[in-house]
């Protein structure tokens, strides 16, 4: 995670295969939070298994929770107290903006605010 001043927020990306997707959303994911000067730190969930697993410390940290994913995650417990944006991988895929936005919207939301995206 590049260190630079700006919002906190927390990733998971998993996909069914958990080969090329989880990864493809992992450095999309990257290259937006930098552009946008927010520090990410971002787990995956592929074929390898749990890579780069987010601490306590991170998910108590993170202003929002990214949940970019088809499949059930392991651990989706440790999120039930943040705000975060649930969104299918392949529609992040396909559209990024539409999760940033959300992003920026869930920053000022309440605790506990939840978005789920088509």
């Amino acid at each position: 995670m590049a260190a630079i001043a700006g919002h906190r927020i927390a990733a998971v990306t998993a996909c069914v295969s958990g080969v090329a997707h989880t990864y493809m959303a992992a450095e999309k994911l990257e290259k937006l939070c930098h552009q946008e000067k927010w520090n990410i730190r971002i787990e995956t969930q592929g074929a390898l298994g749990i890579e780069c697993e987010l601490t306590e410390e991170d998910i108590r940290q993170a202003e929002v929770v990214l949940l970019i994913t088809d499949i059930e995650l392991a651990g989706v417990e440790r999120f039930e107290q943040c705000r975060y944006v649930k969104c299918g991988i392949n529609a992040f895929l396909r559209d990024p903006q539409k999760v940033m936005v959300a992003v920026r919207k869930l920053l000022s939301a309440p605790q506990h605010t939840q978005l789920i995206l088509d």
